[in-house]
């Protein structure tokens, strides 16, 4: 019997072997990007995060929480391998756990020694780094793949895309912990339809969900893809996808029932088996909890002592600041609690990527605003390190100053001076509230946002690029002064350098430049490009990322604001309530003038901001004739999705860099401010 088994197993095998290769070779699936891996960070063969890697991708298929969400890691820090991966919401579990095997074994193949790398496909996405990567939404610069084809009205679909791409988003974001994804179909007046899912990685709370999906809706809205009939948009945490064609499943999938237990594990009957596991569970709880215990109060009090250091030690701006500089800011935790009656829901007055902002009263009647950085997040460490380092040596006038900091055990806050009124973005983007911003407000708040640049870029000892540059990051003060914000971001460089390059773009999408989009360069003239979007919101009255012209048809707004200023029709894009007093449109007209050149496409061509304080203060200026600007669209449906130039190859490829370059996108300190 023993040889008759012997041999049918012989004859067997081979014939299993090969219908399992058939079976893998059909099942393999489908890449939708190539492998992107890091650049800087690398690791050798035989280190401690190699082996700590190699155990959390082992481990990591079996880690499937039901609905398709895969999560591990290993090793100490500073070793320590994170990994996920995440399958398509309406993928069933055995093509799910395929399509994460075989991205793990191609992802480290292409990313033989990187220590962080990405795939996507079909089906599933898979990422591992170094760091934490849950519960965080700093993410690497976007891929998106758009359709060839172009929809016969791309004003129209793009604009019922984004009606169902906002839908979806609502209800992907509500998702419980388990699974954050949802798909659907539009059925246009045209009888048309679109078919769109978005999914999140389930770690997320319903905000940063909510948040990763609109920046990949706004992707959609730049020139690389509107109107176009299919786009796919992928982040490390989320996804959305919309097509003129159905390309998903019915439902999402069901997770499986709780394996039984393993037949050679019979468990043990009796009294005596009941009572010795009752003793041994104790014995090992009370161990584990006094060992616990002791190891969180070592810990803490080492923590504690160490915390203040290591804001200087550990922060990537290496700067040479000393103990002595940045005490005398340092607040007591329990002064900053009191102040906020312990961060009361009543106080609260804004929220952003960093965490909440509170309103807060000193025992001396000074009123602060407090950001406290999220528990939740995985994110801020080191844009706090960062703006403590910075704000505490800037002073200016146009600059929010920030009276101090505070650290206990987890808890991180910055403490800055308080101001009744809002943000930018609330008095430009709110219709009731925009009245207040008349043409000379308005050109009191241009002109001290330049003001502001302008110290950053040359008159501080500093000299700094601040690289996130919005209308939400400048607050308003009684006297509706500008104050430039959030230097979370923020960059020092040297005066005798004119250009810095950097694998890790950070910023919003609108404002930055071209050449930092698409190759990591950045300068002053970044700044630059960023401060002329934002004169065109201030007289426009709209968005970058969502601007519609005067017929109500969507539009990319700087190559809109161009068209209008060549053919002479300027007074297309100036919001009526700007209109007042005998000069304003003189002024208005030179101001447009004024951001077009800021936001031209070649970085010579920007004036510095010493120039264009200058243009702004000086009517007898002659100014120079600007060019197309930046990511041009032309007039013809046809071409509006078209870069212009040495731009094509990166736009139309998705930016899918040889050599894998990583890029990230991160908003981690920019606070949405409600009333202070």
């Amino acid at each position: 019997m023993s040889k008759f088994f012997s041999k049918q197993f012989f004859l067997v095998v081979p014939f299993y072997l090969i219908y399992s290769v058939k079976i893998l070779i059909l099942a393999q699936p489908a890449m939708v990007v190539e492998p992107i891996c890091d650049d800087v960070n690398h690791f050798t063969t035989n280190s401690s995060f190699k082996t700590n890697l190699d155990r959390a991708l082992a481990v990591l298929p079996t880690t499937n929480s039901g609905y398709g969400f895969f999560n591990s890691s290993s090793g100490q820090n500073p070793n320590t391998a994170h990994a996920i991966a995440l399958c398509r919401g309406d993928t069933d579990s055995i093509s799910c756990t395929n399509c994460v095997n075989y991205s793990i074994a191609n992802l480290t193949t292409a990313c033989p020694n990187q220590k962080t790398a990405r795939v996507y496909y079909e089906n599933c996405l898979l990422r591992y780094s170094g760091n934490n990567i849950l519960r965080t939404t700093e993410v690497d610069f976007p891929i998106w793949d758009p359709s060839k084809d172009n929809a016969t009205d791309p004003a129209g679909f793009h604009e019922d895309m984004l009606k169902l791409m906002d839908n979806l988003t609502v209800v992907a974001a509500r998702g419980g912990p388990l699974l954050k994804y949802a798909a659907d179909t539009m059925t246009r007046s045209d009888k048309t339809k679109i078919y769109g899912l978005v999914q999140c990685t389930p770690d997320l709370t319903s905000q940063q969900c909510s948040n990763c999906l609109k920046d990949a809706a706004s992707v959609i809205a730049g020139p690389c893809c509107f109107g176009k009939i299919g786009v796919r948009v992928y982040f490390p945490m989320c996804y959305l996808r919309y097509e003129n064609y159905r390309f998903y499943n019915d439902a999402p999938n069901i997770p499986s029932p709780p394996s039984p237990p393993p037949p050679w594990q019979p468990s043990p009957t009796g009294k005596k088996a009941h009572s010795t596991r009752i003793v041994t569970s104790i014995v090992i709880a009370t161990a584990a909890l006094v060992v616990i215990i002791a190891s969180v109060c070592t810990f803490a009090m080492w923590k504690k002592k160490k915390r203040l250091e290591e804001i200087i030690e550990e922060t990537y701006i290496n700067l040479n600041a000393d103990m002595s500089i940045i005490k005398p800011f340092e607040y007591d935790f329990c002064t900053v609690r009191a102040a906020t009656n312990d961060f009361s829901e009543d106080n609260k007055i804004g929220q952003g990527g960093f965490g909440l902002v509170y309103k807060g009263k000193l025992d001396d009647g000074k009123l602060i605003a407090v950001k406290r950085l999220s528990r939740e997040s995985g994110q801020g460490e080191q844009e706090f390190k960062n703006e403590v380092l910075l704000v505490a040596k800037l002073h200016h006038r146009n600059l929010v100053g920030l009276l101090g900091f505070s650290i206990e055990d987890t808890e991180r806050v910055l403490i800055y001076e308080y101001f009744p009124n809002e943000s930018l973005d609330k008095y430009i983007f709110d219709p009731n509230k925009r009245t207040f911003l008349e043409w000379d407000n308005s050109y009191k708040v241009i002109e001290g946002i330049a003001r502001g640049l302008l110290y950053l870029h040359e008159d501080s000892r500093l000299r700094i690029i601040h690289r996130d540059l919005k209308a939400s990051n400048i607050l308003l003060d009684g006297e509706m002064n500008a104050k430039i914000t959030d230097f979370g971001m923020a960059r020092l460089f040297d005066p005798d350098v004119t250009q810095f390059k950097t694998s890790r773009i950070v910023g919003t999408y609108g404002y930055m430049s071209p050449e930092y989009v698409l190759y990591g360069e950045y300068s002053v003239k970044s700044d630059v490009f960023s401060f002329g979007v934002l004169i065109l919101e201030i007289i426009t009255g709209q968005r970058i990322q969502s601007f519609k012209d005067k017929d109500g048809n969507s539009n990319y707004l700087l190559s809109y604001a161009w068209r209008c200023w060549r053919d002479g029709t300027a007074s297309d894009i100036i919001d009526p309530i700007l209109l007042k007093g005998p000069n304003s449109f003189t002024d208005i007209l030179r101001s447009i003038h004024i951001a077009l050149l800021c936001i031209q496409k070649n970085v010579a061509d920007r004036p510095t901001m010493s120039l264009v304080v200058l243009m702004l203060s000086s009517v007898s200026l002659t100014l120079q004739v600007p060019s197309e600007p930046a990511f041009f669209i032309h007039d013809n449906v046809e071409n509006i999705a078209t870069p212009i130039n040495e731009y094509d190859a990166s736009v139309e490829k998705g930016n899918r860099r040889s050599g894998s370059s990583q890029f990230s996108v991160n908003e981690a300190t920019i606070s949405e401010m409600n009333p202070r």
